[in-house]
């Protein structure tokens, strides 16, 4: 039994499937069309990368807000309970001593929505992120 979007008519196996029905064109959509819960967590999160690298370009790529220097440095997106951060499995690596108590997997840190966002951390991973990838 398939599942069809009341949105966008796209059918789907599991019921209510998470996809986008409207691909957003810039960062503010992509937060505008999040559940209205959440995007203060994704602007809080938003400011805290325009900060840490602050000539990076903000655009959507791979459906997500990421942040480029001639490449892409760091995107993230927006689940039901967490942010996805998408730093690279090499900065996950670099820092994982500091990402404990979060979950982790190869170059994806999930940050729950009911947890304070670790700014210091964040930061950290973003800058390593545009020295070891921005051209």
């Amino acid at each position: 039994m398939t599942w069809k979007c009341p949105k966008c008519g796209r059918e789907f196996a599991r019921n209510e499937q998470d996809h986008y029905c409207i691909r957003p064109q810039t960062v503010e959509e992509y937060i505008g069309i999040q559940e209205e819960c959440v995007q203060g967590k994704l602007r809080e999160l938003r400011q805290i990368l325009r900060e840490a690298i602050p000539k990076a370009e903000e655009c959507i790529a791979w459906s997500m807000p990421t942040y480029r220097k001639g490449r892409n440095l760091i995107h993230f997106a927006a689940f039901k309970k967490h942010i996805g951060l998408y730093p690279g499995g090499e900065a996950t690596t670099v820092f994982a001593d500091e990402l404990t108590g979060f979950q982790v997997s190869k170059g994806t840190i999930r940050l729950p929505y009911d947890r304070e966002l670790p700014v210091q951390l964040i930061q950290a991973i973003a800058r390593f992120c545009e020295k070891q990838y921005a051209k």
